[in-house]
């Protein structure tokens, strides 16, 4: 081992020890260690056993882990310390302006474990309620943290959508009377992009000289397809076709090979064809959108003439789902209701945070009174405009609610959802869940799993019975639409739809900028073919009313 690498390894013995709040004088002293063996103009493996000891600032005990490291290439302490460590921690020692007096702060106070939900909670202005950050630091970290995690390769669909926009709109000017036609997974509206995908006529050669005068790296070149790798760490990948096959390429490069393989065996692709519809017309059944070529059974729908109207962002009525600054939102119910009428949006559901949620200002009892107060003024005020008290109840973990029955009767409809103690085996998690569905308060249940998408796993659980009970206890699943989330998954939807189960695609706004989230949330539904008849928020003022009626009469 080199200097260098002794020297690391004394550096996150240090850092790490700092975070879990172990003795402060001996990270210390492998912090000096590090940069003392940094410094120094000859390699310590060279260097006489005997001589390591006499090192500046190099006592016995940081002597022998050297010679540990010299002759075992390990550090057993450091090891030690990193099994014990979860890995999304010591991810953020790579985040900017993240030190370990911060980090602790963010792992033992805030239960953050990656840095997925660490950037969760910046967008929902959680970081800067602890000591020692502020809204400036808040905004850095953010920033750092988006740097960190583009650098990656793998981005979720938001992130990727206005890169994806601009290739399609400079390439054709970049190479005039050439085709490029999206294709892959961005076309089928999946919600983690690995590689942007093209069909094109222009020849492998000729993007190779474009994109090398764009520091991108070529790192595939096949007979059919080629890739390049930005600057940006972006993958791209070209399937060049021509005037013959092009919509056949474009047809094959746009399904699942579930879906692919299924066609194939019905209706063989050959000739040339003008466009899809053209492929479909031929096959004699309805065009089938990209985003629903997933699964076999959606080629049975079309030849039955049973797909479904899939739902649109202009189906959405309402806001349902929405934070204000009442706990851990940016803008005040005011300037949200405003917004959401402007919008077009004929209600707004405000579901603040509640008490157990003390990290995200949840409302307590009197907070309640106050907010439900003021709700009832801007009613008055915005009229037809309608704003309904909610509140965003956190399960706790036995499945119960955190407000007594008289508290949860002053709401007009009860969101319940998981926020915390998120590592629960399946059973005890099942429990929880089952037990929330079926308080009678509960209308919808918010973001199924807690997952966040590219960093954080949901809980382990057992969908057709969540989707079953919910169905039993008429309490409406959410498909709550932050592209972080997008929970619950599409690949659901279908199943809740077979039972019966309203769904609720809401975007957990937390300012009026997020109220575009909704788009995220009804590309993922048309995936799972829902329509706006099944949709909650979709529902007119009027409708929605008679809907609250039916969950009073629950708590009967």
């Amino acid at each position: 081992m080199d200097n260098y690498a002794i020297a690391d390894n004394f550096s996150l013995l240090s850092k790490l020890m700092d975070i879990h709040g172990e003795n402060s004088f001996k990270a210390k002293s492998y912090s000096i260690a590090a940069f003392a063996i940094e410094q120094l103009q000859v390699q310590i493996a060279d260097l006489p056993k005997e001589k390591i000891f006499s090192l500046k600032n190099i006592g016995e005990s940081t002597g022998k882990k050297i010679l540990e490291q010299l002759e075992t290439g390990r550090l057993d302490e450091l090891d030690n310390i990193i099994e014990k460590t979860p890995a999304g921690i010591l991810e953020m020692l790579r985040i900017k302006g993240l030190g370990p007096k911060k980090i602790s702060v963010i792992w033992k106070e805030m239960e953050i474990e990656t840095l997925g939900e660490l950037l969760y909670a910046c967008n929902e202005n959680r970081l800067s309620r602890y000591k020692g950050f502020g809204i400036k630091t808040q905004d850095s970290v953010k920033q750092n943290i988006e740097f960190y995690l583009n650098s990656q390769g793998r981005y979720l669909y938001a992130q990727i959508e206005s890169f994806q926009q601009n290739l399609e709109q400079n390439l054709p000017k970049a190479f005039e009377g050439e085709t490029f036609l999206c294709t892959g997974y961005y076309r089928r509206q999946l919600e983690i992009i690995d590689q942007l995908e093209f069909v094109t006529t222009i020849k492998a050669e000729k993007l190779q000289a474009f994109f090398s005068a764009t520091e991108s790296e070529q790192t595939e070149l096949t007979d059919s397809y080629s890739s390049y790798k930005t600057k940006e760490n972006v993958q791209i990948r070209f399937f060049h076709a021509n005037e013959e096959n092009l919509y056949r390429t474009l047809f094959n490069t746009s399904c699942s090979e579930d879906f692919l393989n299924e066609w194939s065996q019905q209706f063989p692709l050959s000739g040339k064809d003008q466009s899809e519809e053209e492929i479909f017309k031929a096959a004699g059944i309805e065009y089938i959108p990209p985003f629903f070529r997933e699964s076999a059974a959606a080629i049975a729908q079309a030849k039955e003439k049973k797909l479904p109207v899939f739902i649109t962002e202009k189906d959405i009525k309402a806001i349902i789902h929405s934070h204000s600054t009442w706990s851990d939102g940016s803008q005040p119910i005011k300037d949200m209701a405003q917004d959401a009428k402007e919008a077009g949006y004929e209600y707004l559901v405000i579901s603040d945070h509640s008490k157990s949620a003390f990290y995200a200002g949840g409302l307590t009892e009197d907070r309640i009174v106050a907010q439900h107060g003021e709700i009832e003024e801007l009613n008055r005020e915005l009229a037809p405009f309608k704003i309904f008290k909610s509140i965003e109840s956190d399960i706790l973990n036995d499945g119960s609610l955190d407000y007594a029955p008289e508290v949860l009767a002053s709401f007009d409809l009860v969101i319940t959802s998981v926020h915390s103690n998120l590592k629960m085996a399946e059973e005890k998690a099942m429990m929880r869940l089952m037990r929330a569905i079926e308080n009678p308060y509960t209308s919808i249940l918010g973001h199924m799993t807690g997952r966040l998408l590219l960093s954080r796993n949901g809980y382990p659980v057992d969908y057709k019975k969540i989707i079953e009970a919910c169905a039993a206890n008429n309490v409406v699943i959410e498909v709550n639409a932050h592209p972080r989330r997008l929970d619950m998954d599409w690949r659901w939807i279908h199943y809740a739809l077979d039972k019966g189960v309203l769904i609720s695609v809401d975007p957990d706004a937390h300012s009026v900028d997020e109220y575009r989230n909704i788009r995220y949330g009804v590309l993922s539904a048309q995936k799972g073919g829902l329509t706006a008849k099944q949709n909650l928020s979709s529902f007119t003022l009027n409708e929605f009313e008679e809907f609250l009626k039916r969950q009073q009469a629950k708590r009967k």
